[in-house]
Formats: structure tokens, sequence, C-alpha cells
């Protein structure tokens, strides 16, 4: 893994970033380039790809982890670690978290691509760019910036 040049990455260096992920298979947990990762997963690779060691350890989880608990622990780890951003100002190389249903935590991330694509991993699929299509659309629960991002790109 290359080691971040500076504090400061362009939304260009992210969205390579997580382009380079794709066709890593989904494994539950996993954040291995090439080898396995969640959604999650591809998130922490690519923070450690462009910023260097992650800022916190996730705790071991299960698929169903977001029904079982009911608390929004993705979303509360997002806001620990990203800048939270409006839904408007939602630009490629931004985190995307989703709720798969109303009234369930957030439970799926993503990194967008352009105002209309993002790259996720998908259980049955691996890592691909996908469309943010108006079903994911309905489902965003938030958008985040990468720390130290260049805003004048």
């Amino acid at each position: 893994m290359m080691a971040p040049h500076s504090s400061r990455i362009d939304r260009a260096a992210i969205v390579r970033a997580a382009r380079g992920w794709i066709g890593t298979p989904y494994v539950h947990q996993a954040s291995c380039k090439g080898a396995g990762c969640d959604c999650l997963g591809l998130i922490r690779g690519v923070w450690r790809e462009l910023i260097g060691a992650e800022p916190e350890k996730p705790p071991a989880y299960t698929p169903w982890w977001a029904e079982d608990e009911g608390e929004e622990t993705m979303l509360a780890a997002a806001r620990r670690h990203l800048t939270p951003l409006a839904r408007r100002q939602l630009r490629p190389g931004d985190v995307v978290l989703f709720r798969y249903r109303r009234g369930l935590p957030a439970k799926h991330a993503a990194i967008a691509t352009g105002a209309c694509a993002m790259i996720h991993a998908q259980e049955g699929a691996g890592v691909v760019e996908a469309p943010l299509s108006p079903w994911w659309n309905r489902r965003i629960a938030g958008v985040f910036a990468f720390p130290g991002i260049e805003e004048n790109d």
C-alpha cells in the first residue's frame, strides 16, 4: 500500500483508489484489496491507502447487526471520523451511507464516483461500480467527505 504524501487528498485520488478495489470479492468483515472486503472494508481500505492508519477498529458484526442492535453505529462512526455534508453537496469521492428500509439504521456504504454512480461491495458481486439509481437515492442516510479533502478540484 502507498503511504499518503500529505494530509490533503483530492476527490480524484479517492475515486482512483476506490476503483482499484473493483473486482475484490465480497467477504463479510474483510478489508483486503483483491482478497476480500465488505462495504465497510472498502471504505477502511481507501482510508488506509490515502490517509494512513484507521482511527478505530470496528467491532465484530454480523450481517444483520443493524436489525439486531437498532443503533446508528455506522452513522455515529462516520460522524466521528468523516465530515458530514448536506445530501445536495454529494460529489465524487464522498462516502454515502444507506438504510435498506425506513426505520432501520444505516448499514451500507459506498464511495460516489459521480452524481449518478458509486463503488460499493455487494454480496454475491464483490466490489463493483454501479448506478446511484433512484432506488439507492431514496435510501441515502448520510453523505460524508474524507478528512483533509481538497475542495478546489
